[in-house]
């Protein structure tokens, strides 16, 4: 055999042993992974929603998702949406708050992002950007603060503020929140907001 030979065919061997190395660890892995992703989505969840106890979901269509948030004696305290858009770099994945009339936002969080660090990255920043998200008025549609202000009590009703210097990443997730909160109302419309039991 010669030495050409011996090396492909040692190289073939590394190759598909590192291939089904990586096959096998995946398959085992990918259910801890699920899990790990599905229980990151219900904290999110329940963080959004001050005052929830539990959390159940009660819609799911591909990237946008509608959580009921409850108290410990039950009582319905929020809905916690979850949604995805594209961002400046990449896909944004947030869960937004909204109260049970779906007329406030509670809170914001974002769950998945892979904007531009130090700038469009400030969105998953609690005092650049998600304070400013909090007890906002959504019977009318949110809009962007351009400058942006120190005090989120500085801003209108329905307004949140723009990150500086991150313009396109503050406007995507705002983007998404609108529509995610026009699906809610549309879905509640429809009689399609109701609880699985």
């Amino acid at each position: 055999m010669s030495l050409a030979t011996r090396m492909i065919a040692v190289l073939t061997s590394v190759g598909l042993i590192s291939g089904s190395f990586l096959a096998i660890v995946g398959q085992i892995t990918k259910e801890k992974i699920l899990f790990n992703k599905k229980h990151e989505i219900e904290m999110a969840a329940l963080k959004v929603v001050p005052g929830a106890h539990s959390v159940k979901m009660i819609y799911e269509n591909r990237d946008f998702a509608i959580f009921e948030d409850r108290d410990e004696a039950g009582h319905l305290v929020g809905y916690a949406i979850q949604a995805a858009g594209t961002g400046f770099q990449d896909k944004i994945v947030l869960e937004v708050g909204l109260d049970p009339t779906l007329s406030k936002v509670l809170a914001l969080t974002i769950i998945e992002q892979k904007e531009t660090p130090g700038l469009g990255a400030k969105i998953t920043d609690e005092a650049s950007f998600l304070r400013f998200w909090r007890n906002r008025d959504c019977r009318q549609e949110l809009s962007l603060r351009k400058p942006p202000v120190s005090d989120p009590a500085s801003l209108a009703p329905n307004e949140v503020n723009a990150i500086t210097g991150a313009t396109i990443s503050s406007q995507a997730v705002l983007n998404i929140v609108n529509e995610a909160i026009k699906k809610v109302k549309q879905l509640q419309s429809e009689g399609k907001l109701l609880s699985k039991e």
